[in-house]
């Protein structure tokens, strides 16, 4: 069988990735788009698209009847579902089967079986594969969760049975904390995947996570192709993932190659699809075993580059094979892995608390070079909308060691520019910097053991360096905009050594820049630190500037002589900037800072704020979102730090709570009600 057209059942960074490879095979690929992503980078690539409904995923990205129609509409043969939304849903699977489409993935009978976390393990364990003490039935009543808690014993982890991603899961250390967190992790995951199912599992603290990757085809060959450690996560959610892993014995990755082998064969599983174990750095665990099955990821991972690069193979091309029909190319001991990969995944998400951002992307400028790979979904100027999954890129390097991979790393982050949204780069940065991941000693805690974001400031002033580069940033650019021939004309252009000033207002500074142009060279200053600048390089969002220190210019002073605006050694550094309107964002030295231009005052403006009371505290929306769930009521009495309300966003839930002790004076919104980021939610005064 042939394939001539595919249909895209996905939308981002993995429908581009599917596209590429379509482009590659010479097959046409259909992409379907909701109403918020009718300008997407996978809807410009995709030689069709069709739009599938609002923007809400309920209602678009998750109309499995929706997505088969289309797909027979536009003639596809097969339906490729990337992961995420319905990629693990039996009954999509089916839809395709019944409707003559072929699903490039597994049979809707092997995800219907290990798409449930508790069959999963009742087969593994009849496969003679380990799995972490807990509880997997089907009685779902609270009496029965609460005395089989108190078997598995404390502390202990809620896992939502169909979910994934960290969404449905809560840790639960103490057997009074176990009812609320089992009300939010149902409640999640009844939100997140129609299925509020749950088990209990023995919470193991310092595990690592690896997984092992398998490829089947339907004529009974089975291979497992190395595994990827994913142990440094936020909120049970990966951000970091490399092959091989740095503790794994080739005796124990035999070993858990073959399990997960054995485990595939025993689910009827054909397609791609990962196994994974949680091992504590090879040492036997609880209950005497050196690893122990954790779930099967029905469906291609988001992760799959790494494992691309150490085996020289094409994960998305072997999945469209082996959907038409053809049998895998190689049998298990043709496969090796060479080198080592490092994968991130960079998110619009604030990196201290994790919260999910949006907006327009001023400035994606990627790192490239011998062992870098982009994967990604958007280009500069496009919108990173609430509705789905924060990621949006991801990067992933390759280098003969693991040594080499961390030091490429290091580099092509500190190049990444993600100018216009809150990302967590700085996070990024921080976790390929220290000491231990150097080191390979990762863990599922990692990032709380070392306080990595609580070490990051999410609120802060641009260095003089970075202020001074937007001002001339803004300076050249009037240039070349208007350069009369009489240069006595001077709208938009200044003669030799005249006096301007930019101003910029910081997150909590106004910054004044005063400037001078000189035949081949800038006099510019910000309060004490002045520099003599001259232009090395610039572009569109590239400025290169080689800098000298220099005497301050005072505002008294009607010109400075060249011969003042001297003084030590020169340096050259580079600046990455965007504009978007007012802002003007720039990146210097792997770190991004935000400045606004002063806007002039308005009627509107001058009654936009109302001045805050003493006593006083009105909470506001950090992210735009849903309020799924409201706590109190206008009149009740509050403790500090009691949660108000619930949030969810980008698929999870956020918890609004209060600053302080006091009274609910009154409440802006209501269960359902869609809320803007900065909206005004509760107005709480102190007592």
């Amino acid at each position: 069988m042939h394939f001539e057209k595919i249909l895209i059942a996905n939308r981002g960074e993995i429908a581009v990735r599917i596209i590429r490879a379509c482009q590659a095979l010479g097959i046409t690929s259909v992409a379907v788009y909701s109403e918020a992503d009718r300008g997407a980078l996978h809807v410009r690539l995709a030689d069709e698209a069709y739009l599938i409904g609002p923007a809400p995923a309920p209602q678009s990205y998750l109309l499995a009847d929706r997505l088969v129609d289309v797909a027979r509409q536009a003639g596809a043969q097969a339906v490729h579902p990337g992961y995420g939304f319905l990629s693990e849903r039996s009954h999509f699977a089916q839809a395709c089967r019944d409707a003559g489409l072929v699903f490039i993935g597994p049979p809707p009978e092997a995800i219907a079986l290990m798409g449930s976390k508790t069959a999963a393990k009742r087969l593994a364990t009849s496969a003679g594969v380990p799995t972490v003490p807990g509880y997997a039935g089907d009685d779902q009543r609270p009496e029965t969760l609460r005395r089989e808690a108190g078997r598995v014993g404390f502390p202990l982890l809620i896992k939502a049975s169909a979910g994934g991603g960290g969404r449905g899961m809560r840790v639960v250390r103490e057997a009074a904390e176990l009812d609320e967190a089992l009300e939010s992790a149902r409640r999640e995951a009844l939100a997140a995947f129609g299925d509020d199912t749950v088990f209990l599992e023995r919470l193991l603290e310092r595990p690592r996570h690896v997984e092992v990757q398998v490829l089947a085809d339907a004529h009974g060959n089975v291979v497992h192709l190395f595994e990827r450690e994913c142990s440094i996560q936020r909120r049970h959610q990966k951000i970091v993932e490399e092959s091989p892993s740095p503790v794994l014995s080739p005796e124990l990755r035999a070993a858990m190659g073959d399990a997960a082998v054995r485990l595939a064969r025993a689910a009827g599983y054909v397609n791609a699809g990962t196994l994974e174990f949680l091992i504590d750095d090879g040492a036997a665990g609880p209950a005497g075993h050196p690893y122990y099955f954790l779930e099967m990821n029905t469906r291609l991972q988001v992760e799959h580059p790494v494992t691309e690069l150490v085996t020289g193979l094409d994960l998305v091309q072997l999945q469209i094979a082996v959907a038409a029909g053809a049998p895998l190319p190689f049998r298990q001991e043709d496969l090796r892995q060479r080198g080592h990969a490092i994968e991130v995944r960079v998110c619009a998400e604030d990196p201290v608390t994790f919260l999910p951002a949006a907006g327009r992307l001023a400035l994606l400028d990627l790192p490239t070079g011998t062992g870098i790979r982009n994967d990604a979904g958007v280009e500069s100027g496009d919108e990173l909308v609430i509705h789905y999954d924060p990621m949006f890129a991801k990067l992933i390097v390759y280098a003969p060691d693991r040594a080499g991979a961390v030091t490429r790393l290091r580099r092509a982050l500190d190049a990444y520019a993600a100018l216009g949204v809150t990302t967590n780069l700085s996070l990024l940065r921080a976790v390929a910097a220290h000491p231990a991941f150097a080191a390979g000693a990762t863990h599922t805690g990692f990032l709380e053991e070392h306080g990595l974001a609580a070490q990051l400031s999410s609120v802060h002033e641009p260095p003089a360096e970075a202020v001074l580069a937007a001002a001339l940033h803004d300076a050249l650019d009037g240039e070349a905009r208007v350069r009369p021939a009489d240069p006595w004309n001077i709208t938009g252009w200044e003669p030799a050594a005249h006096a301007r000033r930019h101003t910029f207002i910081g997150r909590e500074t106004v910054h004044a820049v005063d400037m001078r142009r000189y035949a081949d060279h800038w006099h510019v200053s910000l309060g004490d630190v002045a520099f003599e600048a001259r232009v090395v390089e610039k572009y569109p969002s590239v400025l290169a500037l080689a800098l000298r220190e220099a005497r301050a210019i005072r505002s008294d002073m009607l010109a400075l002589p060249e011969s003042e605006a001297s003084a030590t050694g020169e340096r050259v550094e580079h600046f990455l900037l965007a504009r978007d309107g007012e802002r003007r964002y720039v990146q210097w030295r792997g770190a991004a800072y935000e400045l606004m231009t002063p806007a002039a005052l308005t009627v509107d403006s001058l009654g936009a704020h109302r001045a805050s009371t003493g006593g006083h505290a009105g909470l506001e929306a950090p992210m735009p979102g849903t309020v799924i769930k409201v706590l109190v009521s206008e009149g009740q009495e509050v403790a500090a730090h009691q949660p108000l309300l619930v949030l969810e966003a980008m698929k999870m839930e956020h918890i609004v709570a209060a600053p302080h002790g006091g009274v609910v004076r009154r409440l802006n919104v209501a269960q359902g009600v869609l809320v803007p980021k900065g909206a005004a939610l509760v107005e709480l005064e102190e007592r």
